[in-house]
């Protein structure tokens, strides 16, 4: 559908999870609190979610968290996803340390794509990055990936503590690996706010004048906002994320869903739509259905199941209510962000919280 400013939204990012195995010190450093796992939206819960989305024109999702591939079932989460009638595509977002043992079957469940998040290619300063991580066994990720015959991209934040040139490696790295990168901007968003980052601008011009050839890249390369650029002699295109210093607003496709089931309509700001009233009501319902039938009480997944395999009324009005939400949130985005101003950002949660 589209929103009041005419932009196509097609794409939600969905986090299915807070907790991570790294310790990134921009999104979840060590001694954040966690969200309790019984605030978390269940896989059904969030299927659901997604079912109500395709009937206003979403079909393309981003599952991310935290760190997706922690939490237990996501890759049976995916593939139900991925089989929901009108969904076009499901891809991934994931710091890469689970991958190689979860690439194949991502790809049996019928992942599209993945991003893998890759800061550095210097395995000392990743340790430093995430907090003990080990670059090998993101490398490893990508090439298990990349043998599965899922497409691979790079996803850098530009980070100006310590080498301000980490780009050099990384981009030779994404060469060696015949993968595509992304160069993002920190966003000033939770721990984001008190570090350093530098301008993908800066860096654009910095390599327009290292390889003079650059040309734009026109290519459709995903759902995102990056502008790709082609360097002479490499194998893959170089996007630029640049949030700050290169607002692209006027062609935002998105809204994001928390893992506890606010939906966000922009990043910046921290106005949602609160999904779980909805979702809490119809387990309710379905509970005490059971209970007067003489059931045993069923979990929340167990529930929402039953109420989609029951009466169809209960389940279509729930979908409808469902839709009507998620239009709303989609309504209410606002023209444009304003990470460039001081005092203008009112989102307050971290970026584990709300979802990579």
């Amino acid at each position: 559908m589209q929103d009041r400013y005419g932009r196509k939204i097609d794409y939600l990012r969905i986090s299915i999870t807070d907790r991570c195995n790294l310790r990134c010190r921009y999104c979840m450093p060590d001694g954040i609190e966690k969200v309790p796992m019984s605030r978390i939206l269940t896989y059904e819960q969030i299927l659901l979610i997604a079912e109500a989305c395709t009937r206003i024109g979403i079909t393309k999702f981003k599952v991310t968290g935290g760190e997706p591939l922690v939490r237990k079932g996501c890759i049976g989460f995916v593939r139900r996803l991925r089989s929901l009638p009108g969904v076009q595509q499901v891809t991934m977002t994931t710091n890469g340390i689970l991958l190689a043992e979860n690439a194949a079957a991502l790809r049996e469940a019928g992942l599209d794509a993945v991003n893998v998040s890759l800061d550095t290619a210097d395995p000392e300063r990743f340790r430093q990055i995430t907090g003990g991580g080990e670059l090998e066994k993101v490398l490893a990720g990508i090439r298990a990936a990349q043998d599965s015959r899922i497409p691979v991209k790079l996803n850098t934040v530009l980070l100006s503590g310590g080498d301000s040139e980490e780009w050099r490696d990384v981009l030779s790295l994404a060469r060696d690996l015949s993968v595509d990168v992304r160069f993002i901007e920190l966003m000033p968003i939770g721990f984001g706010r008190t570090l350093p980052g530098f301008s993908g601008e800066a860096l654009l011009s910095e390599l327009e004048r290292e390889f003079p050839g650059m040309e734009p890249d026109t290519r459709v390369h995903g759902n995102g906002p990056a502008r790709y650029y082609r360097i002479p002699g490499f194998p893959v295109s170089v996007g630029f994320i640049s949030a700050i210093h290169g607002k692209f607003c006027a062609s935002c496709n998105r809204i994001r869903l928390t893992s506890q089931g606010l939906l966000k309509p922009c990043l910046c700001y921290g106005d949602t739509v609160d999904l779980r009233p909805l979702l809490n009501r119809a387990a309710e319902d379905c509970s005490a259905g059971s209970a007067a039938a003489g059931k045993p009480a069923a979990g929340a997944d167990a529930a929402f199941a039953e109420s989609a395999a029951a009466s169809g009324d209960g389940a279509e009005d729930l979908l409808t209510r469902l839709s009507g939400e998620i239009s709303r949130a989609v309504l209410e985005k606002p023209a444009q962000h304003c990470f460039g101003r001081d005092g203008g950002v009112t989102e307050e949660r971290g970026m584990s919280q709300i979802g990579g």
